[in-house]
């Protein structure tokens, strides 16, 4: 069995966390978004390229395979925007790179009209 790492903010965001889950991806199997929603964002800069996520984990963008766990709040539709916005600059994301926990929460467009 591998070795885990966890990278935990305590703050309110803009901790660098993203950066340090980007410095570790390269010798990561798995990375994976334990909590959180599309309100929340992390910029990865890798080589010249920029790279703006909110529910994509960050080792998307290195081809690692990437969980949004049952603790995350999935916008469908800020989803599906995410990826196509990511596919385009040369990131390629299948269910096999991406999965998403049957268990997350979704924000649908009533919660919005509530």
């Amino acid at each position: 069995m591998g070795k885990s790492v966890v990278v935990l903010g305590t703050q309110w965001g803009d901790e660098g966390k993203g950066k340090i889950v980007d410095l570790l991806t390269e010798q990561a199997a798995v990375v994976t978004r334990f909590q959180g929603g599309h309100n929340a964002g992390h910029t990865l800069v890798v080589g010249e390229n920029v790279y703006k996520l909110s529910l994509l984990p960050s080792g998307v963008v290195r081809g690692k395979l990437s969980v949004i766990g049952n603790g995350v709040v999935v916008d469908p539709w800020a989803f599906m925007a995410e990826v196509d916005r990511i596919a385009q600059q040369g990131v390629v994301i299948t269910p096999d790179v991406v999965k998403i926990s049957e268990t997350a929460t979704l924000i649908l467009p009533i919660h919005r009209e509530l």
